[in-house]
């Protein structure tokens, strides 16, 4: 199969691109001028690479119809960060995404997936079904959920299989830095402190080699057609992760209570996976062995080793 991933240079987006060379897909990355793709060193000379930008239809539609793709995965994504998830930027996404499944359905594509969110839902105590009324708190969510409705009707008039896929918490080597996991694993291995808040919540992480393997999955389940989560099907309470990952590291001090709970906080991060789980999708990564895994990973890299 012939696939096009956007945000391939982002951290799943770069382990999607991975795993789909890895199944012998010909996969084409959309790669900004200038942009540095150190998450793609590895594969970087299997792939086709589209200069351009999401921003720029008239070039990336060129692209498009020059490596003539027969799926579009779109894991693109402006303002992922906590401090931008209220950004007006936030609408343009929409106006991207929807451009995008057009030009998809131009240059020939009959499958697109996107990369939704678990924001779209917004806070919940229990475990979250894809039935589950959406009620999404941040202008990112309201963003993904009207990026995901309106490339559903695109795609509708395209004649395009379209899957959505709610992405939850996911972690593993090469994640961004501001993030929980990398911010602990940072702080802790420099024997500091970090401060927390009671971290009483129920997260469930899933590490990024299974969001991966699962979006390789529904490209090629033809009867994958909709919304469908994609999170760990375990939710502990956070504070034994990172106690957990305290006790692999062996350094540094948690100030657990230390941080207040924002006032829209999600107490219970937990995705119901029964829908994706009918497809066959299984997470292979136990959790013990991701967070031995991305600790190897940071401590390579301030080795030099990555």
């Amino acid at each position: 199969m012939r696939i096009f991933v956007t945000g391939a240079t982002g951290f799943l987006g770069s382990y999607v691109a991975e795993d789909l060379v890895g199944q012998g897909h010909d996969v084409a990355v959309l790669l900004r001028p200038g942009t540095r793709p150190w998450r793609l060193a590895t594969i970087l000379d299997r792939l086709t690479v589209i200069e351009g930008a999401l921003d720029d239809p008239a070039a990336l539609g060129n692209g498009l119809r020059s490596f003539a793709p027969d799926a579009v995965v779109h894991m693109a994504w402006r303002g992922v960060g906590n401090s931008e998830r209220n950004s007006g930027d936030q609408a343009r996404n929409i106006v991207d995404a929807v451009e995008l499944a057009g030009l998809a359905a131009d240059a020939g594509a009959t499958i697109f997936v996107g990369a939704g969110s678990q924001a779209e839902y917004g806070p919940y105590d229990r475990a979250i079904a894809e039935s589950d009324a959406p009620r999404p708190t941040t202008l990112y969510g309201i963003a993904k959920l009207a990026s995901g409705l309106m490339i559903e009707r695109r795609c509708a008039e395209r004649t395009l299989r379209f899957v959505w896929l709610r992405i939850f918490s996911t972690y593993g080597p090469k994640d961004g830095e501001a993030w929980l996991i990398p911010s602990l694993i940072r702080t802790l291995r420099a024997n500091g402190h970090m401060a927390l808040t009671a971290c009483e919540q129920r997260w469930g992480f899933l590490h990024a080699r299974d969001a991966a393997a699962a979006v390789g999955l529904v490209l090629a389940s033809p009867a994958a057609q909709g919304t469908y989560n994609l999170g760990s099907p375990d939710a502990p309470q956070l504070r034994d992760t990172v106690r957990r990952l305290r006790e692999l590291i062996g350094a540094g001090e948690l100030g657990f209570g230390e941080v207040p709970y924002r006032p829209d906080q999600v107490m219970v991060l937990a995705a119901n996976m029964a829908r994706l789980e009918a497809l066959g999708w299984r997470p292979m990564v136990g959790l013990d062995q991701g967070l031995r895994e991305t600790l190897a990973w940071h401590e390579a890299a301030e080795q030099g080793g990555n």
